[in-house]
């Protein structure tokens, strides 16, 4: 499931593309997205960025309200429209670019057509800057639906703060969810990633925190200190505003990767997520997952101080760690 940081770079792309600009607004040829027609035409004035959510505010009072999910994802594109494929829910298209491809400035190698590199392989670069971009296509979203401003708004409060939306003495200030999270007994690693305490944080940058951090994932949320909730809070920003950038989530720091190589090398992204049975870059314990709440934890027993209770409950009964590791 795209994290944080990829809606708020959809929103930064989007935004340099059609914020000022009519735009036509259709769906795919399923039909799923009814109410295309109440913005199709109409003037895009800002895309939102929260959490998880995007926000594309009409001139009308209108937002087109999407959450991608975990298969949602946007097809860029110069020039004319190309031929719908897939299960395409909705396009987006600057009114007027669909009769003639326009040529990218600056690039004398200038590309037509779609483009979608996926975050798993995405450093950043892009074949065509976002100021040039004609349409985009969504496919496979969890939600592409009309809101009115009330509805937009009731979203807003039941979100909890944005890492990347933070202003001082705004609607993002960290206190909101320091005070949230210490008011309850459930675990840390639960609560991270709960929207409704931040919002943004996905499993990649839950287990990942935690292990910067050195945090038990188990700890109760009321057992945790407000110092180390707001160095969580100030490393997630600066790791999700790099995400922005690499899509890939970098977490490590040169010093703990094998290959001390900046850029990482694809395998030392992360130091826990999907590491599991593998050695820790800085201890040498091995990574163990467990399914909490529904969704795969992964940490490091040593280094995040987890009891024998809590490591042996990821093992299967009559494995040792050092029998649990991938060969």
């Amino acid at each position: 499931m795209p994290e944080g940081n990829e809606i708020h770079r959809w929103a930064a792309r989007h935004n340099a593309a059609f914020a000022g600009r009519k735009v036509n607004v259709l769906p795919g040829p399923n039909h799923r997205f009814r109410d295309a027609h109440l913005v199709d035409g109409k003037k895009m004035v800002q895309v939102h960025a929260v959490g998880k959510h995007l926000g594309y505010e009409f001139a009308n009072g209108l937002y087109l309200h999407i959450h991608l999910g975990r298969f949602g994802d946007f097809t860029e594109g110069l020039g004319p429209l190309v031929e719908p494929k897939g299960t395409l829910r909705a396009v987006m298209q600057r009114a007027g670019s669909g009769k003639v491809s326009r040529s990218v400035k600056g690039n004398a190698h200038a590309l037509t057509g779609p483009y979608n590199g996926p975050p798993s392989k995405d450093d950043g670069t892009q074949p065509f800057p976002a100021e040039d971009v004609d349409w985009w296509e969504l496919r496979g979203p969890t939600d592409c639906s009309i809101y009115d401003s009330d509805k937009w708004q009731a979203l807003l409060n039941r979100l909890g703060p944005d890492p990347l939306a933070h202003e001082p003495g705004g609607h993002d200030e960290p206190s909101r969810a320091i005070d949230a999270i210490l008011a309850k007994k459930t675990s840390i690693a639960e609560l991270l990633m709960d929207q409704e305490m931040i919002s943004g944080i996905g499993n990649i940058y839950r287990a990942e925190l935690l292990f910067r951090h050195r945090v038990n994932p188990f700890t109760p949320g009321d057992a945790m200190d407000t110092k180390t909730l707001k160095a969580i809070w100030k490393d997630a920003a600066v790791l999700m505003k790099a995400g922005m950038v690499d899509r890939r989530i970098v977490c490590t720091k040169k010093s703990d990767r094998p290959s001390k190589q900046e850029p990482a090398l694809r395998g030392e992204e992360h130091y826990v997520y999907r590491r599991h049975g593998k050695p820790c870059f800085v201890c040498g314990e091995t990574i163990l997952r467990k399914d909490v709440a529904g969704r795969t934890l992964y940490w490091c027993p040593k280094d995040q101080h987890t009891t024998k209770e809590q490591t042996a409950s990821a093992l299967k009964p009559g494995v040792s760690l050092r029998s649990q590791r991938v060969k």
